[in-house]
């Protein structure tokens, strides 16, 4: 029995991944929702689909602490239902590795919790049907090749709450498909988030101020060899507080007992590794105080800010960095984006600012970062989009374009739109510059546009004038549903589709043209309406004559957008 009301997120999450699971195609879906928001719950009901149709399921955790928990809730949500659950990790013993794995591949087992453990070679599934992975950005890139292979012949839902780039990018291009749950549980506040140098100050301030209203505190020291030192010093700076640590070199009984302590209200500080990174709920620890958070990612960090806040207390995060060291651009990036972005529901926002500042890497490569910032994500994106449209239009088969399959996302008309050094010679800028002139879509934008430019960088070339004018035109000739221009030397000439060329009257037309230039002529044949306007030189004029005369069609004839 589920005990809370779903979400109309969980809902059409559950619906969509229902969809894809019954399709004759794999699916690949990426489930991206915030740490508490209820994915767990989506991801069981797909894996009760999976047995219902005689599948087994395979359910891979970045953790032994997740795999023990997950396994846990399996056991619970699935308890009145004849579902054979299992679990192997590194801590489970070898004895009962080799019986786990004995019924696995007898299909024996319907349901296999693990770590990495069960990807091994020796782990051979009789009928695996589904593939959950939670948190693919823990796993490393030799444990994504073998994932890669199980992708090509069974079903695979990816749970995250800030997936990485990569994973992310497949997700927005349609590679792979995506389901989001936004709505946060009732009762959830946001987390207070601090960047600051390491002060001892704070630290103690920070857990005297939780141990007040009777709360513990996570300390995050990810130095294993260290921890014991750091503990003596966190014990002279707080002497009235109870601190025990973790890390994960502990056996399985050590880590366990410190864990049920800590569960239990024994002691008041964890000084732990990133062990905690993922899975441990408990909800009265709302202080995290990450030491050297410049050394960790974008995702980790809000995963490790996950763990605290989960009940109606408010929770502080303090995100220290050493205080003698100099960061670099991307550390500064990340500690500010965490800050930044502290309002509930985050987690997506935050990858997607990831994607920005890392890049996506190699969507059938190896590399899960990038270099986005060279280009832009915009049109990266836009970049991507098309190529993906292209391989679906094309049945995995690109095609070369021909002069007679026309490109909907080619320019219209050819105008030079370089942007000259001795204008400016930084490329970064010269990025910024092309997506502030790719936004002109009226006068007033293109007005507003230039005296910015002009502001920064001093007076624009006539080139970038009539790049500029350029961008309008083709906006405006997309809303009229115009696809198809020539172009020479002595003249322009635009189709008007079939639709546009029925609804104008031709004498109308030939007026409104002749009030902006008696340089237009026309044609009419095979019932489209040819618009032919000469011209001597590449100047703006006749961009602006081009300009008018669709605004009027527009407007005055009462053509609404195709």
């Amino acid at each position: 029995e589920f005990y809370y009301d779903e979400t109309p997120d969980q809902i059409r999450a559950i619906d969509i991944i229902k969809r894809e699971m019954e399709k004759s195609k794999p699916m690949d879906m990426l489930l991206c929702g915030d740490v508490g928001y209820g994915k767990t719950e989506v991801a069981f009901r797909a894996m009760f689909k999976a047995i219902n149709d005689g599948k087994q399921v395979a359910y891979l955790c970045p953790t032994t602490v997740l795999s023990n928990q997950q396994y846990k809730n399996a056991l619970s949500r699935f308890k009145n239902f004849p579902v054979n659950i299992a679990l192997l990790n590194r801590f489970v013993e070898s004895s009962k590795q080799k019986d786990i794995i004995e019924r696995v591949n007898n299909g024996k087992i319907d349901i296999l919790f693990g770590t990495h453990r069960i990807l091994s070679k020796d782990i051979q599934f009789k009928d695996l049907g589904l593939l959950v992975i939670d948190e693919e950005q823990r796993f490393g890139v030799t444990h994504k090749e073998r994932i890669k292979e199980y992708k090509s012949n069974i079903d695979v839902l990816t749970l995250s709450a800030t997936p990485i780039p990569r994973t992310l990018q497949m997700s927005i291009s349609g590679v792979r498909g995506l389901a989001l749950i936004e709505t946060p549980p009732q009762e959830r506040n946001p987390i207070q988030t601090y960047v600051l140098p390491e002060n001892n100050n704070v630290i103690k301030d920070a857990i005297y101020k939780e141990m007040a209203r009777g709360g513990q505190i996570f300390l995050l020291y990810n130095r294993v060899e260290f921890i014991l030192d750091k503990l003596n010093d966190i014990k002279k700076l707080v002497p009235e507080a109870k601190i025990d640590y973790v890390h994960g070199q502990m056996t399985r009984d050590e880590l366990e007992n410190k864990m049920i302590d800590f569960v239990d209200n024994k002691f008041d500080v964890l000084l732990c590794t990133t062990i905690i990174e993922t899975g441990l709920d408990i909800p009265n620890v709302n202080t995290l105080i990450v030491l050297d958070a410049d050394r960790f990612g974008l995702s980790q960090l809000y995963q490790i800010r996950g763990r605290i806040g989960r009940s109606n207390k408010i929770g502080y995060a303090y995100l220290m960095y050493d205080n003698k060291k100099m960061l670099n651009d991307i550390a500064i990036k990340r500690l500010n984006t965490i800050k930044e972005f502290t309002e509930l529901g985050s987690g997506f926002k935050i990858a997607m600012r990831d994607l920005s500042i890392r890049g996506a890497g190699d969507l059938l490569g190896r590399d899960q970062s990038g270099f986005i910032d060279s280009i832009g994500i915009d049109l990266y994106l836009k970049m991507l989009k098309e190529a993906v449209n292209k391989i679906k239009n094309n049945d995995v088969c690109i095609e070369p374009v021909t002069s007679d399959k026309k490109d909907d996302n080619r320019s219209l008309i050819e105008v030079d739109t370089h942007i000259d050094d001795k204008y400016l010679d930084d490329d970064k800028l010269k990025i910024e510059i092309h997506n502030k002139i790719n936004e002109v879509d009226s006068l007033e934008k293109l007005n507003e546009i230039k005296s910015l430019l002009e502001d920064r960088f001093g007076k624009i070339t006539s080139d970038m004038e009539i790049y500029m004018y350029e961008e309008w035109f083709e906006k405006l000739a997309r809303d009229l549903g115009i696809v198809n221009v020539k172009q020479t030397k002595t003249y322009i000439e635009i189709e008007l589709p079939m639709e546009l060329s029925k609804k104008i009257n031709g004498e109308e037309l030939f007026m409104l043209a002749y009030d902006i230039s008696n340089k237009f002529r026309f044609s009419y044949k095979l019932n489209h309406i040819y618009i032919i306007l000469d011209i001597v030189a590449l100047e703006k004029h006749f961009l602006i004559y081009l300009i008018n005369l669709l605004d009027r069609v527009k407007n005055e004839l009462n053509i609404k957008k195709n």
